[in-house]
């Protein structure tokens, strides 16, 4: 048995490092094809030494494009390579571009796909997140979910059920693997109480008029309360262009162990990153999420997360801040890996038999 694992993007790393080995455990062989959608060493190379990660068998490069050029290019080198491979399945994480592209090549090529994260629904139609989850849904094979949620999306989206397994979340799985190695950046003196701020996303910091907004809001919760942010390169970018700064100790990027360990230092995270919305929660921390909507629905409902633009930032974060907050569990056992890899046996085994 043969399976192509498609990345591209960090949150993606963190997924397929516990998958990996369970994969390994079943005897599962397994390639990894890596778009080079997050091109700086920071933001990639390091994650694959850090979470154990095998090094990709191909390293396509595929980056600073727009969504459409970016999408066919890896389109083309991920055809090429599973026609050369012949894979049994292709996994996909999530909801990037290497996400799209990994599944339309693998249909294409008429292998059958496993989504990871299938499911997930922000409502926001138009962000090319949204656009990319819907789709990789419904051209996937297996559709694995973090939550019943997430499969009730599918289900109304017309999915057929057998084709929808709820398997709880791999980060969960990472983030518990974990536990021992997390820490602090190297020679960095935190204040006694922080925020920890991660902003990167295109819709918040392209438009010079919508990061600027962002900055005034930060100023105000800087008067609160101190602010530490692992400055993403895309936005070091954009504020060098504009000449502008955050009202923040800033500091490189970080490898997955000390965003964690700067998350469980945190009082509190200010982000627009999906999954430091759901670490936050594994590490019992109130989350402010810097967006219109997020695809983690549940997290808002259970009130330890709540949605933000500039205009509010201020008046939610000393809400936030003053809430009793519970964290019950709602994405699985951490354990996510073995199932999902053991789902993946039968489906390949399934398809065989009837071959």
């Amino acid at each position: 048995m043969k399976v192509a694992t498609v990345v591209g993007a960090r949150p993606q790393f963190i997924k397929a490092a516990p998958l990996s080995r369970a994969l390994k455990a079943a005897q599962i062989e397994e390639f990894i094809v890596h778009t080079g959608q997050h091109q700086d060493a920071n933001m990639s190379g390091s994650f694959f030494s850090e979470l154990g990660l095998a090094e990709p068998r191909y390293q396509l490069s595929i980056n600073n494009l727009p969504h459409g050029a970016m999408t066919g290019r890896m389109l083309e080198q991920i055809e090429s390579i599973l026609l050369g491979e012949q894979p049994d399945m292709v996994v996909v994480f999530g909801d990037t571009n290497s996400t799209l592209a990994g599944a339309l090549a693998a249909k294409k090529a008429g292998i059958p796909v496993a989504h990871i994260e299938a499911g997930m629904r922000s409502g926001l139609d138009f962000q090319p997140e949204e656009i990319n989850r819907i789709l990789t849904d419904h051209l996937s094979s297996l559709l694995l979910t973090s939550n019943e949620e997430a499969k009730e999306h599918l289900l109304k989206e017309g999915i057929s059920e057998d084709k929808i397994v709820v398997s709880g979340d791999l980060s969960l799985d990472l983030f518990r693997w974990q536990k021992t190695h997390r820490r602090l950046p190297a020679g960095l003196e935190l204040p006694s109480s922080f925020a920890l701020l991660t902003l990167h996303r295109q819709e918040n910091v392209d438009e010079p008029a919508r990061l600027k907004a962002w900055i005034e809001a930060l100023e105000k919760v800087a008067k609160h309360i101190s602010i530490v942010c692992p400055l993403h390169p895309r936005t070091q970018a954009r504020l060098d262009k504009l000449g502008l700064s955050l009202p923040a100790q800033i500091i490189p990027p970080c490898g997955h162990a000390e965003i964690l360990g700067l998350t469980e230092a945190s009082t509190m995270v200010l982000t627009d990153s999906g999954g430091l919305q759901k670490e936050a929660y594994f590490s019992e921390r109130p989350c402010l999420t810097l967006r219109e909507a997020t695809e983690w629905t549940e997290l808002v409902e259970g009130g330890s997360n709540m949605l933000c633009e500039p205009e509010n930032l201020e008046k939610h974060f000393l809400e936030l801040q003053s809430k009793a907050l519970k964290y019950p569990a709602l994405y699985g056992d951490g354990k996510a890996a073995i199932f999902i890899a053991r789902k993946i046996r039968e489906f390949i085994e399934s398809n065989s038999s009837l071959s």
